[in-house]
């Protein structure tokens, strides 16, 4: 591959044609991946109708009111085609060693790199046996935690408030849970953490503080360079970010009874919509395992953004009296 770029993300060895912005280059053990921006495989093109089956179209809508997201198998599951509503695609092998990215002006490999980062790497990490959380995770002494959630919950906000205090990151968006029989790892992601706006504001007092992270996006960029935690740690509690309240009992840290625990592990897994049947199997089974081996906490978060130190505060005292 032509100017090669090498880097880390989520544990796995990375080979790319062009920098990821956000992702620093560093020495890798192994190329498990191969990363091709600009352009799609050529014979993409030559694979008739009959050869690509819709896996998943999204609920959610873009701005012009067609599905945000369709999934196509190609190949009969050789490979995997992500199609964006703004013209971004991704294809990917069954494997999870080849990654292909295209997309259009006045898009940029910035914008690019958001998706791949998120939902594109959670798959890639799916096909390779790794499930995934939708959540951040911080180090707290040796250990992590994770911040579990939907979109807008808060994770990447409240993740950003502990790097103020002074606290690792070791991902944001993706968590892994690498299986090690009696325990799980989260592997670090890349050293930066997604704001919007009004989150920028609420930790630093202004939304010019931190710079956009593409002219195309409303996301701001945090540097995490000087707070990431480079090598994995043994997760070792997961806060489920919750409804906000606005009352003084806010925030509140609880416990998860058993089935609410798991249901909220299972409804914030990456590229569940994607699994097949043993795919699905293997999640279910691990998530269970999860689930006996660690704290599911509920976090109830001000509605108040600016009571967010106060939350981070609760989190650390309920990790450390051992539940």
């Amino acid at each position: 591959m032509t100017g090669s770029y090498r880097c880390s993300i989520y544990g796995l060895g990375v080979v790319a044609n062009s920098r990821i912005p956000g992702v620093t280059p560093s020495t890798i053990a192994s190329e498990d991946i191969h990363i091709s921006f600009g352009s799609l495989p050529a014979w993409l093109h030559e694979v008739s109708d009959t050869q690509i089956e819709t896996s998943y179209i999204a609920d959610y809508k873009s701005e012009c009111g067609e599905p945000a997201l369709r999934v196509f198998r190609v190949l009969d599951g050789e490979y995997y085609r992500f199609c964006y509503a703004d013209d971004t695609e991704f294809v990917v092998d069954k494997a999870g060693t080849e990654v292909w990215a295209a997309w259009r002006e006045p898009l940029t490999l910035a914008d690019t790199a958001t998706y791949l980062l998120g939902p594109v790497m959670g798959f890639v990490l799916l096909l390779r046996g790794v499930v995934c959380l939708h959540a951040s995770a911080v180090a707290i002494g040796d250990e992590a935690i994770a911040l579990l959630g939907p979109a807008g919950s808060g994770k990447s906000t409240t993740a950003a408030a502990f790097a103020e205090r002074g606290y690792s990151i070791l991902a944001e968006d993706v968590v892994t849970l690498d299986d090690r029989g009696d325990h799980f790892l989260v592997r670090p992601g890349y050293p930066c953490i997604r704001l919007w706006p009004a989150a920028v504001k609420a930790l630093y007092g202004s939304e010019s503080h931190l710079p956009k992270l593409t002219p195309n996006w409303d996301k701001c960029y945090l540097d995490l360079s000087d707070s990431f935690q480079r090598e994995p740690l043994r997760l070792a509690a997961i806060y489920h970010l919750g409804e906000r309240r606005g009352d003084a009992v806010a925030p509140l840290v609880q416990t998860l009874d058993r089935a609410e625990g798991l249901m909220s592990l299972v409804a914030n897994t990456y590229a569940t919509k994607l699994m097949d049947k043993h795919m699905r199997a293997r999640e279910f089974e691990l998530l269970t395992r999860v689930l006996n081996s660690l704290p599911v906490r509920r976090l109830t978060p001000h509605s108040d953004i600016g009571h967010i130190a106060e939350l981070c505060t609760r989190i650390i005292a309920d990790f450390k009296s051992g539940f």
